[in-house]
């Protein structure tokens, strides 16, 4: 396993005529970089040259390969028929997993009106909470089994446990049952859909990673935007049992062709279980600070998705109206989800994930906070959906960016499993304080707008630990 140093040497990309500061040892030079990513893999040498010259990608500068044993993984190939099946299987896992998972507003504001009327916010919300917290949290598990044997049977495996779940979800009626089906057994199965869509894409593209990255997070959008107007669809006219149903059907359709296309570009590398192997990257700074960052921005970011249907409807929106705000909120975010990453791969992942954070921090707090009839809401809607699209797809970025491709599955899991955590006490918090203001949501939307600020401003922080105080710098 490499050094932090060595995983962090890839972030920072200068423009002509300016220079950046780097310390020995957590920014090496280019060649150690290319060194770093030449060992990925077991030695395949025999029929390669001893010496390699290739072309920098993100400096635009030929630079020397020292001699080397095995593939190289800089080489991504960046396209191609198998990589962009593979981002269509991943886009499908997506939309199956965290497009499901942009839909709990609908289930907050129907379980409060209907099955569970007689729980308080704060308890109703433990079912959204649940289902993203087993979403992110089996991340550095399900991590260490992708890397040591592939994503195969882990989409086989989360199919069946995410589709099963729904089905019993169509059967509950008691508050238990929702928990168990809707909160634990689903979200499960999305969770082992989810990592794998996410490590395999990551082998096939590198200069287009970001780009990538947000074509596949665009499938959560997709999902947001169709499934929760397919849920109140089907509720209106044959009653929850069979949208739950439908649902489940229609995963189970785009979960099979996801099983057909996701592949690595990488073969297994089996390694035995360790658990400093999860513990070591939070020594790399640029890694904990982007860690640190999202688990405080995710402490916000999912108290709109879940809220925004009863806090409309608290300030005068028609239920009718409000169930869309939702699929509008998600319908931007598609753009959010790919625009901002075809930027970052021109101008820097750090540099768009940090602007777009702010700008959902003052969303929050100058639009939805003083909002008060439609027009307000939808705009919020609209803009908050481009602006916290782009965390999904950029966040993974960040931490392929800075990390040994040999660890992008556990790195990439670890953090997922920090932000659980977030997640998992965000809504309940946000409900007792709406309970707190009887029923009012001023409060939880400060608290949301805060939390979100603190997490762009360690993102801010983690870009000094890779370039410093330069302006001008594409990280």
């Amino acid at each position: 396993m490499h050094s932090s140093s060595n995983s962090a040497s890839s972030t920072v990309n200068e423009e002509p005529g300016l220079h950046v500061k780097k310390s020995p040892d957590l920014h090496p030079s280019g060649a150690e970089l290319q060194e770093t990513e030449m060992t990925a893999l077991p030695d395949t040498s025999d029929n390669l040259p001893p010496e390699v010259h290739d072309h920098d990608e993100e400096k635009g500068d030929a630079v020397s390969k020292p001699a080397f044993t095995g593939f190289d993984p800089a080489s991504f190939p960046d396209g191609g028929l198998q990589a962009w099946l593979a981002v269509s299987g991943a886009f499908c896992c997506l939309f199956c997993s965290f497009g499901w998972i942009n839909c709990i507003g609908v289930f907050q504001a129907y379980y409060q009106a209907n099955q569970l009327r007689e729980y308080s916010p704060s308890t109703v919300s433990w079912i959204p909470s649940l289902t993203v917290f087993f979403m992110f949290a089996g991340g550095p598990f399900w991590g260490k089994v992708y890397d040591n044997h592939g994503p195969r049977y882990l989409l086989l495996v989360g199919s069946f446990l995410h589709v099963f779940g729904l089905m019993m979800a169509s059967l509950s009626s008691k508050y238990y049952q929702f928990i168990l089906s809707q909160g634990v057994c689903s979200p499960i199965g999305a969770s082992l859909i989810f990592y794998p869509a996410l490590s395999s894409t990551g082998t096939w593209f590198f200069k287009r990673r970001a780009l990538a990255f947000g074509i596949m997070a665009a499938g959560s959008s997709l999902g947001g935007v169709i499934l929760p107007i397919m849920v109140n669809q089907i509720i209106a006219r044959s009653g929850f049992p069979w949208a739950m149903r439908g649902v489940a059907f229609l995963l189970l359709g785009l979960l099979i062709y996801a099983n057909l296309t996701v592949r690595s570009r990488l073969p297994p590398s089996p390694k035995p279980w360790s658990f400093m192997e999860f513990v070591y990257p939070f020594r790399d700074p640029p890694y904990f600070l982007v860690v640190f960052a999202s688990f405080l921005f995710f402490f916000g970011m999912f108290l709109p998705f879940t809220f925004i249907i009863l806090s409309a409807e608290h300030d005068g929106m028609s239920r009718r109206l409000a169930d869309y705000l939702i699929p509008i909120l998600n319908a931007v975010s598609i753009f959010g989800r790919t625009i901002p990453g075809y930027i970052a791969d021109k101008t820097g992942r750090f540099n768009i994930m940090i602007v777009t954070s702010f700008l959902s921090t003052i969303l929050v707090l100058a639009l939805w906070l003083p909002a008060r009839g439609n027009v307000p809401y939808i705009l919020f809607a609209a803009f908050y959906g481009f602006s916290s699209g782009a965390f999904v797809s950029l966040a993974p970025a960040l931490v392929a960016q800075i990390s040994d491709i040999r660890e992008i599955g556990v790195r990439t899991g670890g953090m997922f499993a920090v932000i659980s955590i977030a997640a998992l006490v965000g809504n309940p918090i946000g409900g007792a304080l709406v309970s707190n203001q009887q029923g009012a949501y001023s409060h939880l939307q400060v608290f949301c707008g805060i939390m979100m600020l603190g997490g762009s401003m360690v993102f801010v922080a983690s870009r000094w630990s890779l370039a410093g105080f330069k302006v001008n710098v594409r990280v």
